[in-house]
């Protein structure tokens, strides 16, 4: 698929979620442990203006990420991200940037920013106990890439300790080990008083 395409679906399944998740679960505890699940939103739309101003002459708008509607804001990220990825232009930019040298925008796009949606829609699935949606064979490759640098990932700082899945974990869950996540990781189920049993 193009940039633009691989964007379009990994969008499409991750508004998917995005659209289910209630008023009362935007609070709620997710698998990394410092985040609500509003703040997978505000990550998302935080980030990549200020990755492409750093190596392109591409300008992508800012997006408040502190919102009371963070669906809204997910999908002014969204439409703002595909429309520069639709225009052949703008997507074909060049993009310098002293990790990953010379590149396009709409291939740093794809590589970064896309492959974030991706993976950060496990996050929000096993947030909102909505059903893992990523493409298995798609985990399998990414975690295949990724074994390697290993050390140099951790080192980063973005990512926590590696987990161990077990031997029958999907391969989405041992790719979402290998990144920091506890494979097992749930919602706490909600608390009840007494009062609340009468």
């Amino acid at each position: 698929m193009t940039p633009a395409e691989h964007h379009r679906a990994v969008a499409a399944d991750f508004t998917r979620l995005v659209d289910a998740v209630t008023d009362a679960e935007w609070d709620g505890p997710t698998p990394v442990t410092e985040w609500r699940v509003r703040d997978i939103i505000g990550h998302l739309v935080e980030w990549l203006p200020g990755f492409l101003a750093g190596g392109s002459a591409v300008q992508l708008a800012h997006i408040e990420a502190c919102t009371p509607d963070p669906a809204a804001a997910w999908s002014a990220r969204r439409d703002a991200v595909q429309a520069l990825l639709d225009d052949d232009d703008q997507s074909a930019q060049p993009l310098h940037n002293p990790h990953i040298g010379e590149t396009t925008v709409g291939d740093a796009i794809d590589r970064f920013y896309t492959s974030d949606v991706f993976m950060h829609s496990w996050d929000l699935a096993r947030a909102t106990g909505q059903p893992d949606p990523l493409d298995h064979d798609v985990c399998a490759e990414m975690l295949a890439g990724m074994e390697p640098l290993d050390g140099l990932l951790r080192a980063s700082g973005q990512f926590g300790p590696r987990f161990e899945a077990p031997p029958d974990a999907t391969a989405s869950d041992r790719l979402m080990a290998f990144l920091g996540r506890d494979p097992a990781w749930k919602p706490p189920a909600p608390h009840h008083s007494g009062r609340d049993l009468v």
